[in-house]
């Protein structure tokens, strides 16, 4: 499904070039589900910001699902991302202005589906995640768990292929956390959803089926 080789982030200013990612390869398979490790600064988020689309490397090659992404123009990689692409973020990044509801009918939207499976679509998946009475309410209502579970909701709601997740049960406390991990789980077990997360958590990623290690920007072979 991923293919990288020789992944480099910069960011440069004037003459001094900063690295957050060094020569990153990756390959990583249809249903895996895989842990991302390091401490703070280690380059977790912009790695999942690249296999996301969500950011570019300064060099190397990615390959999703045979696309070519480094090659591609932005509109391109957009789409991509659109279709098989879910991105929890560690902070939910729900759009504040918006219900739960509006919250979890926005990637519908963007992928022009019509009306009336819209709603059933986002009532099928307020049922699935017991929020059903949250939907009337604005993220401001809600507590970091149930902001969280939205986000979650809103990720999974188009059945992506790829669910990125960075540190995902960071601003939780332990059950609400164990709650999200478990249902990854279930999620990759059950339904095949290939995951990668970033987490500092050694709990967190114990639900992960490989690890990978990251320090300073390289991978490395352990903490």
């Amino acid at each position: 499904m991923i293919k990288m080789k020789n992944i480099s982030r910069r960011y440069s200013t004037g003459h001094t070039h900063t690295y957050v990612l060094q020569n990153i390869t990756l390959d990583i398979k249809p249903g895996e589900f895989v842990s991302v490790m390091g401490p703070s600064g280690a380059g977790k988020s912009t790695l999942l910001n690249i296999i996301g689309m969500l950011d570019e490397a300064s060099d190397g090659e990615y390959y999703f699902m045979d696309e070519t992404v480094h090659e591609l123009p932005e509109k391109k990689r957009s789409n991509i991302y659109k279709e098989h692409i879910g991105f929890i973020f560690q902070s939910y990044h729900l759009i504040d202005e918006l219900t739960v509801y509006e919250n979890l009918e926005t990637p519908l939207l963007y992928k022009k589906i019509k009306s009336a499976q819209r709603q059933s679509m986002v009532c099928d998946t307020l049922d699935r995640f017991g929020i059903v009475g949250k939907k009337d309410l604005f993220p401001v209502q809600l507590s970091g768990g149930q902001q969280q579970l939205v986000g979650v909701a809103r990720a999974l709601i188009t059945g992506p292929r790829l669910l990125l997740a960075d540190e995902p049960t960071g601003n939780l406390h332990s059950e609400e956390g164990k709650k999200i991990m478990t249902l990854f789980q279930k999620l990759n077990d059950d339904e095949g959803v290939t995951i990668i997360q970033a987490t500092h958590s050694e709990s967190n990623a114990s639900y992960g089926k490989r690890l990978i290690f990251l320090r300073d920007g390289r991978q490395v072979d352990g903490i």
